[in-house]
């Protein structure tokens, strides 16, 4: 069988473009696996056709997506500080393979599975963790220079860096690391098996080194294939909130109808819900860049939206965004090749995405707002109101039965 050689990168890195040339001169591998999916090797080659805003628009993964944008784009800053394109040891090694005769083998995960994987995997709170690190790390990645990412490289701070990780976010680098690093296994493993003699190249994150070397030590310990590309099942407790919240809202209404203080209070309670729904979720789509006629959208379908688990205000929002600002397809490459967070903001495209997650957001704190200021608002008791609700409701069940 193919002896297997492992190289370790840092993906904005200049010594790294030097090691993988080195190690395809020294080695002579018959074939280079590098750590790309056919999407990811496609964009880095500008070949292949950007998704059409439909599809964004349909599959309506914009959480996901702007993460992924923003991903690239502290990925990309780096590069810029220290004068790396992000990839350029990826696109050495395929510049290699192609100059030598050398077969090229994909070996890493479709980048939309692991995100999705990624996202569904994380809780709530984990979430807003991660967005929090992002934001932070956006703020920051100025301050990164070569040496920062040659030091990266270095297996004991590897070590450091993967271990904050695994407490930061646990489910988070299952999903990021320790799935892919079980897919490219499977993947050597396979290359590995298919060639009788011959040599294998295999060029990686250095993060990933130690976890593909354990699994090919022990490929029994590797996980089913199939199980690292399945859509991830994981509990709907966005859902369930979201049932929980119409329960509550319903309830609500229907103890004060009951509770006799008066139709006004029910139509303020009511009014209030709509009001404060629609004001923020509006409001965060202007924040976000959007349309007038977007926030207009939020501002009308937010408090439907809200009492509905299966529907977000964000996706109107979007879907307005779309028709009124027309992003063409080229906003995709445009939003890769954004040098800031400023020209980045500029693109239509970009507005669309962040239209539909800022207004989630504002409908989102509007249902938590309201159950906390509802009462003081009305100038209620609200042990009184319930209990009193609860109790005349009661009693005209108890008449009809």
């Amino acid at each position: 069988m193919a002896e297997i050689r492992l190289v370790g990168t840092a993906h904005v890195s200049q010594k790294s473009i030097d090691e993988v040339r080195a190690a395809i001169e020294e080695f002579h591998p018959d074939t280079i696996a590098i750590e790309l999916d056919p999407a990811r090797y496609s964009a880095l080659k500008r070949k292949g056709l950007d998704p059409t805003i439909s599809d964004v628009l349909e599959v309506k993964n914009f959480n996901q997506l702007l993460v992924q944008w923003l991903l690239a784009y502290i990925q990309r800053r780096i590069g810029m500080d220290i004068g790396v394109e992000p990839g350029a040891e990826m696109k050495a090694a395929i510049a290699e393979a192609e100059s030598r005769n050398i077969t090229l083998a994909l070996v890493d995960r479709d980048i939309r599975t692991t995100l999705l994987r990624f996202w569904s995997s994380l809780g709530i709170g984990e979430k807003i963790k991660m967005l929090y690190a992002l934001i932070v790390s956006i703020a920051e990645v100025n301050s990164i220079d070569a040496e920062d990412v040659e030091v990266l490289k270095e297996q004991d701070v590897i070590d450091m860096v993967m271990e904050e990780f695994r407490n930061f976010s646990p489910n988070g680098a299952r999903a990021l690391i320790d799935e892919r690093d079980a897919f490219i296994a499977h993947q050597l493993i396979q290359l590995k098996q298919q060639k009788v003699e011959g040599r294998v190249l295999a060029i990686v994150g250095a993060g990933h080194i130690i976890g593909i070397k354990n699994y090919l030590d022990k490929p029994e310990t590797l996980p089913l294939f199939e199980s690292l590309n399945d859509e991830p099942k994981s509990f709907p407790w966005a859902k369930i909130f979201g049932f929980v919240v119409t329960g509550l809202f319903i309830f609500l209404l229907t103890a004060i109808a009951f509770s006799g203080v008066g139709l006004n209070i029910l139509l303020y309670a009511f009014l209030f819900w709509v009001i404060i729904h629609g004001v923020l979720a509006a409001i965060f789509t202007l924040a976000a860049g959007g349309h007038p006629y977007s926030a207009l959208t939020c501002f009308g379908v937010a408090w439907m939206t809200s009492l509905n688990p299966l529907l977000h205000a964000g996706w109107f929002g979007a879907y307005t965004e779309a028709k009124v600002r027309k992003p063409p397809i080229s906003d995709f490459r445009k939003i890769y090749e954004a040098e800031t967070l400023t020209e980045m903001s500029k693109i239509p495209l970009f507005r669309v995405v962040l239209v539909a997650a800022l207004a989630n957001l504002g409908s989102f704190l509007g249902t938590i707002l309201y159950f906390i200021f509802v009462f003081p608002v009305l100038s209620i008791d609200p042990s009184v109101v319930i209990l009193n609700g609860v109790h005349n409701m009661w009693v005209v069940i108890s008449g009809l039965v």
